[in-house]
């Protein structure tokens, strides 16, 4: 199979197409052909060194996001068959690269992957995973049993564009924080308020708040007394006099939630963007479309 290797850590130029033996499903696994995997954040970041836990030695895979058809199915799996199309997120966190989602073939533990409903474009069910999960999780650490007023950074971007989608959903009151630009675009998901990132953070202080971006203290100073500030990096501590409760959300998988996202992207109700589309054998490309930012969604390799 062709895959798309970080040979050495540093820039664009470090990704190589290469060939590689063609994987096998083991036990509990499926063997996925990717029709589309997404370009994320944390692959910049990884093929850079400037990850958690440390860099990973070259040479290594990229990729978390990947959607394609079962083309193997191995021992101890049921629920999926040779010729289903679905998508899921590889756990980079544990993988580290082995396997990525830059690849023709993955094989995959069948826990990682949900079936993509008719109709839904794998290039579309690509974007979802990660970015879907994350915001899932987020908003299930804060821990909102009653409707209340959120105020969500970087709403125009993937984590924090389902964030706000999934809490209007749930009934809260939506203050969305967008880049200039995009403000339509997350006007259009029901939101209450959107503040453009031009304007700043001039807002009360509120009961919950999701830093997606992070902006950092910024959006720290707008959790009430006794709120929750969750974060998907770590950030300035909340004043301690406030009593606020701080988390860092990180994504985990979940083969049920990623089920029921999915199915609200194709039915319409979770909107999701594609920014460009770019051949695996042109990685390097994406990663300097994704670095150069004004993306409006995301960057999807297409094998």
């Amino acid at each position: 199979m062709r895959a798309v290797v970080v040979t050495a850590l540093g820039g664009p130029e470090v990704l190589q197409l290469v060939e590689l033996p063609d994987p096998r499903p083991g036990p509990g696994q499926v063997l996925v052909r990717v029709r589309a995997a997404g370009v994320n954040p944390a692959d910049l970041a990884a093929r850079t060194g400037h990850i958690p836990g440390g860099p990973v030695p070259p040479p290594f895979l990229l990729g978390w996001d990947i959607a394609g058809e079962v083309v193997e199915v191995g021992e101890q799996v049921s629920g999926l068959a040779v010729g289903d199309l679905v998508a899921g997120m590889i756990p980079w966190y544990l993988t580290r690269g082995a396997p990525g989602g830059y690849a023709e073939l993955v094989a995959a533990d069948a826990d990682w992957v949900a079936p993509v409903p008719a109709g839904l474009d794998p290039v579309v069910a690509a974007t979802v995973p990660l970015n879907a999960l994350t915001a899932h999780r987020a908003l299930r650490m804060m821990g909102l049993s009653e409707p209340t007023t959120l105020l969500v950074t970087g709403a125009g971007g993937g984590v924090g564009g389902f964030a706000a989608q999934l809490a209007v959903r749930a009934g809260h009151t939506v203050i969305a924080q967008a880049t200039d630009g995009d403000e339509d675009w997350v006007r259009g998901f029901g939101v209450h308020t959107v503040v453009p990132r031009a304007a700043g953070l001039e807002l009360a202080p509120m009961p919950a708040v999701f830093d997606a971006v992070p902006v950092g203290e910024p959006a720290g100073a707008l959790v009430a007394a006794g709120g929750v500030l969750v974060s998907t990096r770590p950030t300035p501590p909340v004043d301690p006099a406030r009593l606020a409760r701080q988390e860092i959300v990180l994504v985990r998988v979940d083969r049920l939630a990623l089920g029921d996202l999915l199915e609200a992207v194709a039915e319409g109700s979770l909107r999701t963007r594609v920014a460009a589309t770019v051949p695996l054998a042109d990685a390097a490309e994406a990663h300097r479309q994704a670095e150069r930012g004004g993306c409006h969604g995301k960057v999807v390799l297409v094998a």
